[in-house]
């Protein structure tokens, strides 16, 4: 069985998930956020970020993370740096943690998953649920995009064993 984490960067939220598994079977599976407030400085909430995470792997111990490869759209720059800021303190957790850490355009996970690199957001969170059997919505978003990234992360690397 291989543990993988799977990590969606935002600043407001983080989704974070975490599935056990081997090749194209997930065995068991969670996830959740990691949510900061905009009334906080930037500093404190990329330090609760890092230290909630941190604390995820640690307890964890997984095989790889799986991250979300930093995007920027030409109108909006500014999110893009911010996307940036956040992906950095993530890094650094799997870093810190000696946990391998490989980056994933989104768009490759949504291309694997249904089948169209520009599905949106509902069509990808579907395509999860119906490959996990889970009959309840993954929200928020956040979430379902972090299960699919720790998903294609076992189906390329789950063939081996773990630690």
């Amino acid at each position: 069985m291989l543990k993988v984490v799977g990590i969606d960067p935002g600043l407001a939220a983080t989704g974070v998930a975490v599935l056990e598994g081997t090749g194209l079977t997930v065995g068991c599976f969670s996830y959740g956020t990691i949510r900061t407030s905009p009334q906080t400085a930037l500093p404190d909430r990329l330090n609760r970020i890092y230290t909630r995470l941190s604390d995820l792997l640690a307890r964890e111990q997984p095989d790889v993370m799986i991250v979300e490869d930093v995007f920027s759209m030409e109108r909006f720059p500014q999110s893009g740096i911010t996307l940036g800021k956040v992906t950095g303190v993530i890094l650094l957790a799997g870093c810190r943690n000696h946990i391998p850490v490989v980056e994933i355009p989104v768009r490759e996970a949504k291309q694997v998953l249904t089948g169209s690199g520009s599905s949106d957001k509902e069509q990808l969170e579907k395509s999860v649920r119906r490959r996990l059997n889970h009959h309840q919505p993954i929200k928020p978003y956040h979430a379902s995009d972090a299960l699919a990234l720790a998903m294609i992360g076992l189906f390329r690397l789950g063939t081996g064993g773990c630690r």
